[in-house]
């Protein structure tokens, strides 16, 4: 049993950990280009571009520009937020970090949609639906897609998956099994291939006949959960995210949109993600940590083939397994072309779309959804010269915005909740650490303060 758990489990020497401060802009940068470039893709995808280039078709039966984006910031996410976490070593700093992260952009995003876009457009439904009182609080906790109730903004989505996601990592932070990440990436991978298409959609909702009757039980549970990773105990604190970690994995499993491969594909792929962070730092093997990877990428290739088909093609919004397998490998092939150029600095106009790639995500379909109708542009312009100039109008309009959500919204949230965290600690002192964790590093794990990728 040793010789199986040692290589998986293998702490870093001091000499492994440490970097020079002054690199940690050049080891960031590939991250920031990786988010710059799935942010532009994702927002070409939704401009339908693949329409406006002669082998749009060809292209799209191969290959899904939305698959590929998702996933690479996905891959991304996995990477840097357990480290942002183990940096801090306290689940209430990385947990106010994460609340000023997201919710400032998301909140202000959707004010934005919504004053811009008309009651019939169906990419904004937040306060546009049936039972305006349930469509808030679960895109307010951000678990909507996996409680049967509509996204807020089409977009969204991906938040849930993200907001589960840091549900598992804390919790296995606190309990100290955050060091098992390869055995759990390849876990979810065996999963995904398994369950396939075996669980149907929403469980638990279809059997309470309403998705109100199962939020009013996991709302109070999810605030006790975040009640108790924000106190100062550290007793609560592990309570409170072993409670959120295990809310979120019934509600993955039971009550899930998406396909159950797709659901356990997604979280797979963070978890190697974050295996390859750990291997990078001596916190992990490197051996068992690549095999664990291509575990998980052929996984992510085979149940495209498997079960992508069919009924289920509306659920993934794909062409077919060809487009769903041959993207996913292509998220990896970027990922791991940018882990191998990791030391080198990159183009800064990459790194500046890396920066705004958050607001790209959440502003390109308002954007794309008003300037068009207010310009009179229909969605693929007839001649190569009119495509060009609405490709430029579109990309020049959604940089611009994006660039100002940044400056005017994200970095200033983003101090407020740093001297937020401070005057909590001042207020409220920690009795003890959450966990055990490793002493703080340059490089890659400072930046995570700012760099954690959330869609």
């Amino acid at each position: 049993m040793k010789t199986l758990i040692s290589p998986l489990t293998r702490r870093s020497a001091p000499a492994a950990v440490a970097a020079p401060a002054g690199a940690a802009g050049a080891r960031l940068g590939w991250l920031d280009a990786l988010r710059g470039i799935a942010a532009l893709v994702v927002a070409l995808h939704h401009f339908d571009v693949l329409r406006m280039v002669p082998f749009g078709g060809f292209v799209w039966r191969h290959f899904d520009m939305g698959v590929f984006g998702v996933m690479l910031f996905f891959l991304v996410s996995g990477y840097i937020i357990p480290a942002s976490l183990e940096r801090r070593g306290d689940v209430r700093a990385f947990w106010i970090g994460r609340i000023f992260r997201i919710y400032p952009a998301v909140i202000v995003a959707f004010v934005v949609a919504m004053l811009m876009l008309p009651d019939g457009d169906g990419s904004v439904a937040l306060l546009r639906t049936d039972d305006d009182l349930v469509s808030l609080v679960a895109n307010g906790l951000m678990l909507q897609d996996v409680l049967g109730v509509i996204n807020g903004m089409n977009v969204t989505w991906t938040l849930t998956y993200e907001m589960v996601f840091y549900f598992f990592v804390t919790a296995l932070f606190t309990r100290g099994l955050h060091r098992h990440s390869g055995r759990i990436a390849l876990g979810c991978a065996v999963v995904a291939v398994v369950a396939g298409t075996a669980l149907t959609h929403h469980i638990i909702t279809n059997g309470l006949g309403s998705p109100r009757l199962l939020l009013l039980i996991v709302t109070p549970v999810v605030l006790l959960g975040f009640a108790g990773v924000l106190s100062r105990s550290r007793v609560l604190n592990s309570t409170g995210a072993v409670l959120l970690g295990v809310t979120g994995l019934v509600l993955v499993t039971l009550n899930t949109r998406a396909p159950s491969f797709e659901t356990w594909m997604i979280f797979a792929t963070m978890f190697a993600g974050t295996a390859v962070y750990r291997a990078q730092h001596g916190q992990l093997a490197r051996r068992p940590v690549l095999l664990v990877c291509a575990g998980v990428v052929l996984a992510g290739m085979l149940v495209g083939y498997l079960y992508n088909r069919g009924e289920v093609l509306q659920y993934t919004w794909t062409s077919g397994w060809k487009a769903w397998s041959l993207s996913y490998l292509a998220a990896w092939l970027l990922f791991g072309i940018g882990y191998l150029l990791r030391e080198r600095r990159f183009p800064k106009v990459l790194t500046w779309l890396g920066a705004v790639s958050f607001s790209v995500y959440l502003l390109h379909i308002p954007l794309l959804h008003t300037i068009g109708p207010l310009l009179g542009i229909p969605p693929v312009p007839s001649s190569v010269l009119g495509r060009l100039a609405w490709t430029a109008i579109f990309l020049g309009a959604v940089l611009g915005a994006s660039y100002l959500m940044y400056r005017l919204v994200e970095l200033p949230m983003q101090r407020v909740g740093r001297r937020v965290q401070k005057a909590v600690d001042r207020r409220w002192p920690r009795t003890a650490p959450s966990a055990a964790a490793p002493a703080p590093r340059t490089g890659e794990a400072d930046g995570a303060r700012e760099g954690a990728p959330t869609h």
